[in-house]
């Protein structure tokens, strides 16, 4: 049975250690998802599984036929997108290539035929003749419209590119993959898919993915980062939590009571070292120096501190759309779609890749304009808005704190810096260029504006992008805690079923207006594909077509 061994591994950036001494082994038929905050050193790790780059010192040791999940989108643009899948497959892509290769001869030798035999031999072996329908069926499952698999990479949309290299990865059935964030860019429907095709996996699943539900349902272990060390636990995202808080809260714990208990023989020692009970002043020396502390490093693990308040509440009636009517450019994004949307209403916006809901969120910002019907927002309505490209909101050319201050002028210097540090910008983090933001501190900073802003409506175009999971809990409560009103898109599962109270569903029945929960949604209609069954609980206040996704 293959298996991926780690043995002494260490790796540090500068004076940042990452992990030392690292000893663990990942075994065949198991499936691990690497969790730790931004920082922590999970894609390094992965990385250096996968020889992309060297630890400082250590060895790995991996099956021969272990796939990973490239993150190049354009490395393939002059190739099939079935082509590229079926690369996934080393042995079979060489054989295939060289099969042909020898075949476009106008004359082949003796020496030539033999090897066609022992191509043939090869092909069969790693059912190369199944090998188109095997990536079509891949491709497929992860919501690639079979139109799209005959294509050159070049002619697909940007959005699917990762799809394709992600079923590359899981073709060929692989004795070991490595996945760095596989469910990003993926919908709802196709992460169910993923999760169900990674349950059946009996090689080694190393993944890492800050989507907790998905942890969930496909880990049968956690390799948590943290302490600058690894740290194996048994079951998914949650059971890892659990039993982490357990042994800390154990260790924490029995310190206490050493740390009390030492206090007071060093009491005794102090008070008659110099009398005349010197043998028992020795005794309580020896029991100080069998009573030593369990050392507990600081974890590197912390949740930002978010909340959302409204400085003054809107009108009832918040937002009102009147025969909506949207193609962009030539989907059917909604038509005569109607809908009264009330103070206080959390709306998650869900739906496959592409359909339209980043569309949605521009008409009801004013950036696109719908080509019929009327988009009506109530009196003193104050929108909050973090879109999909995260970035454009935020200025170059200044620093985190000057640019967080221009939306309120009259706010202190301390106040800024302690609204910086909730959100994890400690220090002199605070004088850090916007140029040089990653995508996580990117979001982190906007969320640090809407709550210095106090807006009584947030419109949130996939805001758990680039957010470890401290962060996605934190905003899940926030979301949950809001008395405004808020337009959330997202495909985060756990999410959408904390925070929303009504469902916006591009399906591909139509879109729907669901007022729910989600998991009422889910048993109503049976996921994001609106098929019928399930109970009736909540009301489905209407529909209007919507495209398929392309």
């Amino acid at each position: 049975m293959a298996s991926i061994d780690v043995q002494e591994v260490s790796k540090a950036y500068g004076p940042k250690r990452l992990f030392t001494d690292v000893q663990v082994s990942f075994g065949s038929g198991r499936r691990y998802g690497i969790t730790g905050p931004n920082g922590a050193g999970k894609t390094t790790f992965l990385r250096i599984l996968s020889g992309e780059i060297e630890a400082d010192q250590g060895d790995v040791r991996k099956p021969k036929r272990t796939s990973v999940l490239k993150q190049d989108q354009f490395a393939f643009e002059s190739w099939r997108a079935l082509d590229v899948v079926i690369m996934g497959n080393q042995a079979l892509w060489a054989a295939l290539q060289e099969k042909n290769e020898l075949l476009a001869k106008p004359k082949v030798t003796d020496a030539e035929g033999t090897r066609l035999g022992e191509l043939e031999g090869t092909i069969a072996e790693e059912d190369g003749y199944s090998a188109e329908a095997d990536a079509s069926e891949l491709l497929s499952g992860l919501g690639i419209p079979e139109h799209h698999h005959e294509q050159v990479m070049s002619e697909i949309p940007g959005g699917l590119k990762l799809r394709v290299l992600l079923a590359q990865a899981l073709f060929g059935n692989p004795d070991a993959l490595l996945l760095d964030e596989p469910t990003n860019n993926l919908d709802i429907d196709s992460i169910r898919w993923l999760e169900n095709f990674l349950s059946e996996y009996k090689g080694v699943l190393l993944t890492i993915s800050h989507d907790r539900r998905f942890l969930n349902r496909i880990c049968t272990h956690i390799a948590d980062i943290d302490y600058e060390t690894i740290i194996v636990y048994p079951g998914g995202y949650d059971d890892m939590v659990r039993a982490k808080g357990q042994v800390r809260n154990k260790i924490e714990s029995e310190n206490s009571e050493r740390s009390k208990k030492i206090a007071q023989l060093q009491d005794f020692v102090a008070r008659f070292s110099a009398g005349t009970r010197a043998s028992q002043v020795q005794s309580r020396k020896k029991q100080i120096d069998r009573l030593s502390l369990t050392d507990l490093k600081r974890s590197n693990i912390e949740r930002p501190f978010i909340r959302f308040e409204q400085k003054k509440p809107s009108s009832k009636q918040t937002l009102t759309l009147d025969n909506l009517g949207k193609k962009w450019p030539e989907r059917v994004v909604c038509e005569k779609f109607r809908a009264v949307v009330v103070r206080g209403e959390r709306i998650a916006i869900i739906g496959r890749t592409g359909v339209g809901k980043t569309t949605l969120c521009k008409m009801l910002m004013g950036e696109v304009k719908p080509d019929a019907g009327s988009i009506e927002w109530g009196t003193g309505s104050s929108i909050g808005y973090l879109a999909q490209d995260h970035r454009s909101g935020i200025s170059n050319g200044t620093t985190v704190a000057q640019w967080l201050h221009g939306f309120e002028p009259k706010a202190s210097l301390q106040d800024i810096r302690g609204l910086l540090g909730r959100m994890l910008f400690k220090g002199d983090e605070g004088n850090k260029p916007t140029d040089a933001l990653s995508g996580g501190e990117a979001v982190r900073l906007i969320f640090s504006k809407l709550m210095l802003t106090k807006d009584n409506v947030l419109v949130l175009d996939e805001p758990t992008n680039h957010l470890d999971l401290e962060s996605i809990l934190a905003l899940g409560d926030a979301l949950e805690k809001y008395e405004g009103t808020a337009f959330v898109v997202t495909h985060d599962r756990d999410l959408v079923s904390e925070f929303a109270t009504r469902i916006w569903a591009f399906t591909d029945n139509g879109f729907i207006d669901w007022q729910g929960t989600y998991d009422d949604f889910v048993e109503r209609f049976g996921g994001e594909e609106g098929a019928p069954g399930g109970s009736d609980k909540g009301r489905e206040n209407s529909r209007s077509p919507a495209a398929a996704p392309a």
